[in-house]
């Protein structure tokens, strides 16, 4: 288990409980003391995950041992059917999404997916998907809706890859045909962020009917570190930074940005995937089943809706 900065306490006694127990072995003396350590354990990180700060949960999100996309899609679907490519040019790693079910109800589940190690890092991009990336969400969108198949859309990216040929191939075009086929999609569109929810990388696969976010995750037009640079002209104010953005999953509840909160387990979704795993499924098919009462036109309507109302905006007057 990796631990973060602000775990270091959290983890020292861990590795006390640790070197305990195997002094212990087959010894019921110490037992006693590791049960009080162990309480210890549990009051300290009680304590510290109930006043994360927003820096702590950006770097939550952004924990490597986190479930990615494909470990959600193997802990809460069945029959899953990867598709690929994008009919244009090639087949995005950095974007996953084919056809499953889920409790019986059958999906089209989209999602960002990033590496753990050097080489699947690199494999995948970094999760951060091309434009065609974003052509294969979209061709797979359209297939769900060809034959009535609600989206589910998972957004975990630290945005939409910046490079020089990903913008010749129209990066912001993909995109922005994303964000207007996704509009007016007459299936029902569940879309969570389960870990970085970066710019337009995530938006391009997020304009759900309803959106969630998990605990521990974030969701900005920027990242702190980019908005450090801009502003400060360096990445040494980004705790500032990510707390002026406001991007955790309660501050959006708050905004009504997003639709819900998904609880994690204490410590982090990677502390117990199939924990986190199951409220992922519990939302979706709680989504799902309200959604999918709606005609086509009124989800819709529904998302066009949604999204006019978020933001503040004043018109000017001659005299302003």
């Amino acid at each position: 288990m990796q631990y973060l900065d602000f775990e270091q306490p959290i983890a020292e006694l861990e590795k006390k409980i640790e070197e305990l127990n195997e002094l212990s072995v087959g010894d019921e003396v110490l037992k006693p003391e590791i049960d009080r350590l162990r309480k210890k354990v549990d009051q300290l990180r009680e304590s510290i995950f109930s006043n994360l700060t927003r820096w702590q949960r950006v770097q939550l999100a952004r924990h490597p041992e986190r479930p990615y996309t494909m470990d959600y899609i193997d802990l809460i679907t069945e029959d899953f059917i990867e598709l690929h490519g994008d009919r244009y040019y090639s087949d995005d790693k950095a974007m996953v999404g084919g056809l499953a079910t889920i409790d019986g109800q059958s999906v089209m589940i989209i999602g960002h997916q990033k590496g753990r190690d050097t080489k699947s890092r690199q494999y995948r991009n970094f999760g951060m998907a091309n434009p065609e990336g974003y052509r294969k969400a979209f061709r797979l969108m359209k297939l769900a809706e060809k034959f009535g198949i609600p989206v589910v859309t998972l957004l975990d990216t630290p945005g939409a890859f910046p490079g020089l040929e990903a913008e010749e191939r129209g990066q912001a075009e993909a995109i922005a045909k994303n964000l207007k086929m996704m509009s007016v999609l007459e299936v029902p569109i569940v879309s969570i962020v389960i870990g970085e929810g970066a710019s337009g990388g995530a938006i391009g696969i997020g304009m759900g009917n309803e959106l969630y976010m998990m605990e521990n995750t974030w969701y900005s037009v920027i990242s702190p570190e980019s908005c450090s640079s801009i502003l400060w002209k360096t990445w040494e104010y980004k705790e500032q930074a990510a707390s002026a953005l406001k991007l955790t999953a309660r501050d959006l509840l708050e905004m009504k940005i997003i639709d819900g909160v998904i609880e994690e387990p204490l410590g982090g979704a990677h502390r117990n995937y199939k924990k986190s795993a199951e409220a992922v499924k519990n939302q979706i098919i709680k989504s799902l089943k309200r959604l999918k009462k709606m005609k086509p036109a009124k989800l819709v309507e529904q998302r066009i809706d949604k999204y006019s109302v978020m933001g503040v905006w004043i018109q000017a007057g001659p005299d302003n």
